[in-house]
């Protein structure tokens, strides 16, 4: 008993240590917890998404999950060779040029209207705490903080590791003017150095008008927060981005919902909608978009072009590496829509289609 009752304490002791890491952040308190509090999306101490929303499908358990990924991962789940990529200098830019710019997984920098916008950064090589376990692709992470220019607007749609990187946004830091994001993410966010005021933290259903013709209304999605097993004490958003001459929704991570139709109706259509195409699973079918549900989402959106993201740099499911936009470019032709499926770091022009080749099929 003894014996147990220290092995316990220890293990309790590792934990403790571990998560109180700074690169953990900060649950809210003070003000930013009471301002939570008066959310109508904040019940019984956590955030709620608008359908009940498990994170596992029905009869699914952690453990079966857990076997899943040591025993049944698709052997072709990380490429057999290194990731192809292009080198956009965004240092020099034509500040006339409406592009964006792939940096692989959720990731990208977009630049239009005179403004430059950055959402989900993550340039550390990593998605996890503990860095082993989610290695970025070999040839993914050809772009650093060194070649970010400064920035107007920072997105942040959720706290996960793969979505706000520690390393990344403390070096960022300098050259971020403003930082938008849900409720209670700003508190990582202050507790890491960031000025308070550059922080924009709201709730589903906000207008923010960032002057110049630029307007942010924040939307809901499906899915959920959090850095350790505490969750859901931040929101989880998709934004829809109005600038002076065009629409483009930010789709973070979400699961299929009525919310898709919801803000297709509110504000579609859009010239572009960046949706997620990855890291899914019948298991935890509810929080990520399963193939099948990426085109019916983008037609609720009523998006004129879609670009599939959450794919291309990290394996954080049990498919094939490129599975993912194998099937979205296949759904995609079926529904004549037109699909933007650049290389990491490839120039994509906002203004005009463009076709992309097949570069996947050479990786292996």
């Amino acid at each position: 008993m003894i014996t147990t009752a220290i092995i316990f304490i220890l293990l309790i002791t590792v934990y403790f240590a571990f998560t109180n890491q700074r690169k953990f952040g900060k649950i809210p308190s003070g003000k930013r917890l009471e301002k939570i509090l008066q959310s109508p999306n904040y019940r019984n101490g956590k955030f709620q998404n608008l359908s009940f929303t498990p994170n596992l499908a029905e009869g699914e358990t952690m453990l079966k999950v857990l076997k899943k990924f040591f025993f049944e991962k698709d052997k072709r789940s990380k490429p057999a060779n290194r990731m192809p990529s292009l080198k956009t200098d965004l240092h020099a830019l034509n500040p006339d040029e409406a592009i964006l710019v792939w940096f692989g997984h959720s990731s990208y920098f977009i630049q239009v209207d005179g403004k430059k916008i950055l959402v989900d950064p993550v340039f550390s090589g990593s998605a996890s705490p503990i860095p082993a376990t989610t290695r970025s692709f070999p040839g993914s992470d050809v772009y650093t903080v060194a070649d970010i220019p400064d920035i107007d607007f920072l997105f942040i749609s959720h706290d996960h590791w793969d979505h706000l990187d520690y390393e990344t946004v403390i070096k960022l830091k300098s050259k971020v003017k403003t930082v938008i994001t849900g409720l209670g993410t700003g508190a990582h966010l202050e507790y890491w150095g960031f000025n308070p005021e550059m922080i924009i933290e709201k709730d589903w259903d906000a207008q923010i008008d960032l002057g110049n013709g630029f307007i942010v209304n924040t939307t809901p999605a499906r899915h959920f927060s959090g850095r350790s097993f505490t969750r859901n004490k931040a929101l989880w958003l998709s934004f829809v981005l109005q600038t002076p001459t065009g629409k483009i929704f930010l789709g973070g991570d979400s699961g299929y919902d009525t919310h898709f139709a919801k803000i297709g109706a509110a504000f579609g259509p859009f010239d572009l909608a960046i949706l997620e195409c990855g890291q899914y699973n019948s298991s935890w079918k509810n929080i990520h978009l399963m193939p099948e549900e990426m085109i019916p989402a983008a037609k609720d959106l009523r998006a004129k072009v879609l670009m599939p993201v959450h794919w291309g740099k990290f394996s954080l499911a049990l498919h094939a590496w490129d599975e993912p936009v194998k099937l979205a470019t296949e759904a995609a032709k079926a529904a004549n829509l037109p699909l933007l499926t650049p290389m990491i770091g490839e120039k994509v022009n906002l203004n005009a289609l463009q076709f992309f080749e097949s570069w996947w099929k050479n990786v292996g």
